[in-house]
C-alpha cells in the first residue's frame, strides 16, 4: 500500500477514518451555520457575539480538562466516544429543532455552545489517543495524519456544502444533517475490536491524576516548548472561522456561499499538508519551528490583501502552514509520551489547542469589530512569529548548536555544533 496511506491496511482504522469523515462534514456543516446564524440572522455583524460563542464552545476543553484526561487514562476508550458522540449528534437535533421552528434565540445558541463544548472536552482528548489502540506505534504518525487529513478533506466539503445549503433551505436544516451525522461513527464504534488496547492503568481520581500530568509535562522541557508554541498560535492564530466570517461577510461583503467558498480554500491548503505529514515517519522541531513562522506570515499577508479573489489566493498556503504546525505538534506530543499517561498530555494539548479561544475567541473578535476585520488576523498572525522566534532559540540552546549561514557553500543554512564557550554559556 501507498506510503502516505498505509494505516488503512488495519481494518479498525478503516473503519475508524469511513466514520469520522461523515461526522466531520457533519460538524463543519455546523459550524459554518452556527457562525453564519449568529452573524447574519440573529445579530447585525456582531463579530463580539460569534467570539462569545466560540468561546463558549471551546471554554469547557480548559475547564473540564482535567477529568477528560484522566477519563481518557481511566476507563474504557471506545465506550466513552460512542456516550460523547450520541451527547453531540444529540445538542445538534435540538438546534436543529430551534432554529427550523423559528425559535432559536441568541442565549439558545450560546447555552448549547457551551453543551457541545463540555462533550467536546471529554471527546477530544479520547479521540486523539484511541487511534494508538487502532494501529501499531511505527504507523502512528502516519495515522495521525491521515487522521487530519480526514478532517480537512470533510472541512473541504462542509463549508462549501453548508454555504450552498444555507443559501438554498436555511441554516436549520444543515443543523438536522449534522446530527444525523454521528449515526456513522456510532455504528462504527459498535463494529471494532481494537487490536492494541492500552492497559488501563487507574490514575488517581479527578484532579489528581491531571496533576500528575502536569508534573510529568514539567519534567520534560522540550515538551513544554512545544506546548508554549502551539498555545500561543492557538490562542491568537487558529480563529478561521472566526475571522473569515468577518473578513468574507464585513470586509469583502460577500454572501454566504462566499463564506464558504473561503472555508474551502482555507482546507485545500490544510488537506495538502495533512497528507504531506502523513509520510513522515517522526517530526522535527526545526519542522514545528518553520511551520509556526509560515504560519504567521502567510496569516499576516491574507489579512492585508486588498480583494476577496487575493484573499482566497493566499488561504490554501495558510491552511497548509497551520495543518503541517498541528499535526507535527500532535505526532511529537504523543510519541514523546508514555502510553500510561497519554490521556492527560494530550488533555493538556488540546486545552492550549483549542481551549485557548476561550481568551483569543472573544478578544479577536472584539479587535475585528473595533478596529476591523484585518485586525482580528494579525493580533494572532505577529504573536505567532514571535513565539516561534523565541521556542526555535530556546530549542537551539537546549540541543547546544546553532543556526550557521554563508552564501559562499551549500547549503546555505546548516546546524553548527557551539563551541565549549558558547556551550558553557548556554549551560548557565
Amino acid at each position: 500500500m501507498n506510503q502516505t496511506f498505509r494505516s488503512l491496511r488495519h481494518r479498525d482504522y478503516r473503519l475508524w477514518a469511513a466514520g469520522s469523515i461523515v461526522s466531520n462534514t457533519g460538524t463543519w456543516m455546523q459550524r459554518v451555520a452556527q457562525d453564519w446564524l449568529v452573524i447574519q440572522v440573529l445579530t447585525d455583524g456582531s463579530g463580539t457575539a460569534a467570539g462569545i460563542t466560540t468561546g463558549l464552545q471551546f471554554g469547557p476543553i480548559l475547564l473540564l480538562a482535567p477529568v477528560a484526561g484522566t477519563i481518557a487514562d481511566r476507563f474504557p476508550q471506545r465506550r466513552t466516544l460512542m456516550a460523547t458522540q450520541a451527547a453531540m449528534g444529540f445538542l445538534g437535533l435540538v438546534m436543529a429543532v430551534l432554529v427550523m421552528s423559528g425559535r432559536a434565540e441568541l442565549w439558545h445558541v450560546y447555552v448549547l455552545a457551551a453543551l457541545l463544548g463540555c462533550a467536546s472536552a471529554i471527546d477530544g482528548p479520547v479521540r486523539q489517543t484511541f487511534v494508538s489502540q487502532l494501529v501499531p506505534r511505527e504507523d502512528l504518525p502516519n495515522a495521525i495524519g491521515l487522521n487530519s487529513a480526514s478532517f480537512n478533506s470533510a472541512r473541504l466539503l462542509g463549508p462549501a456544502l453548508a454555504g450552498v445549503l444555507i443559501a438554498w433551505i436555511g441554516t436549520g436544516p444543515v443543523f438536522l444533517l449534522n446530527a444525523l451525522s454521528f449515526a456513522a461513527p456510532l455504528v462504527v464504534l459498535h463494529l471494532m475490536r481494537p487490536a492494541h488496547p492500552v492497559p488501563r492503568v487507574r490514575p488517581a481520581v479527578g484532579t489528581g491524576g491531571m496533576r500528575e500530568g502536569l508534573a510529568y509535562v514539567r519534567a520534560r522541557p522540550e515538551l513544554m516548548a512545544v506546548f508554549v508554541l502551539v498555545g500561543v498560535v492557538g490562542t491568537f492564530g487558529l480563529n478561521f472561522q472566526l475571522t473569515s466570517a468577518l473578513m468574507t461577510s464585513v470586509e469583502f461583503r460577500t454572501g454566504s456561499a462566499g463564506f464558504g467558498l473561503a472555508g474551502t480554500a482555507l482546507a485545500v491548503g490544510s488537506l495538502a499538508g495533512a497528507l504531506v505529514a502523513a509520510r513522515r515517519e517522526r517530526p522535527r522541531h526545526r519542522l514545528l519551528i518553520g511551520a509556526a513562522t509560515a504560519f504567521g506570515v502567510l496569516s499576516s499577508a491574507a489579512a492585508l490583501m486588498p480583494t476577496y479573489v487575493l484573499y482566497l489566493v493566499v488561504l490554501p498556503f495558510t491552511g497548509l502552514a497551520s495543518l503541517t504546525l498541528l499535526t507535527a505538534a500532535n505526532a511529537t506530543v504523543q510519541l514523546s509520551t508514555e502510553p500510561r499517561m497519554r490521556g492527560r498530555v494530550m488533555a493538556i494539548y488540546m486545552s492550549l489547542v483549542q481551549g485557548g479561544t476561550v481568551v483569543g475567541g472573544p478578544f479577536v473578535g472584539w479587535v475585528g469589530t473595533r478596529f476591523g476585520p484585518q485586525w482580528s488576523i494579525l493580533v494572532g498572525s505577529i504573536p505567532s512569529v514571535l513565539v516561534a522566534v523565541v521556542v526555535g532559540v530556546y530549542l537551539l540552546r537546549r540541543a547546544r548548536v546553532r543556526v550557521g549561514w554563508s552564501l559562499r557553500t551549500s547549503p546555505h543554512l546548516r546546524i553548527v555544533p557551539l563551541a565549549r564557550d558558547e556551550r558553557d554559556s548556554a549551560a548557565a
